[in-house]
């Protein structure tokens, strides 16, 4: 986990190796559960593929691999206005969601921070590796049937509700 952080510190993809490993170490949750979600992974073809070969040995299908859309500038805008209290993780948005005082969690009154992977120069790389090394799954998962679109504008309640509407109507077509 600590050389995944390091790599994230800096605005990189942790390595598909190091991100294998990890979900290696988990995997009983996703083999001995009734369901499960799994949120920024896989990131790459390589580490898809794996999956897929796991789920495959195992017997496991996935129902949905869902893909949410937003424009570039809201993505930056979104990513680079989060804060992050030191005490107790909160977050908050400068705009969308600012603290009642600048700079002070409401919660619990700890420091709230940029994390240095929400600064626009690391947005910038963390995008430009998406689109190298991410932007093919869409595809992948498309081809598999898989891949269930989501427009990501609005609200996180909105967003939610748009995600669980076509999730409960892709249960009922099944």
């Amino acid at each position: 986990m600590k050389a995944a952080l390091e790599y994230m510190r800096r605005g990189e993809l942790v390595p598909d190796s190091t991100v294998w490993e990890m979900v290696r170490e988990r995997s009983g949750c996703i083999l001995d559960c009734g369901g499960f979600i799994l949120d920024g992974f896989p990131r790459t073809l390589g580490q898809a593929e794996s999956l897929k070969e796991l789920m495959e040995k195992e017997k496991i299908s996935l129902s949905a691999v869902v893909n949410y859309e937003l424009p570039l500038d809201e993505i930056v805008q979104r990513l680079s206005g989060r804060r992050t209290c030191e005490k107790c993780k909160s977050i908050f948005h400068v705009k969308e969601r600012p603290p009642k005082v600048e700079a002070v969690c409401d919660r619990c009154g700890g420091r709230l921070y940029q994390r240095e992977d929400d600064r626009p120069e690391s947005i910038t790389v963390r995008l430009e590796a998406y689109e190298r090394s991410t932007a093919p799954l869409i595809q992948f998962y498309k081809n598999l049937g898989l891949l269930l679109p989501i427009v990501a504008k609005g609200s996180p309640d909105e967003i939610l509700a748009r995600t669980m509407d076509k999730l409960d109507k892709l249960a009922g077509d099944r």
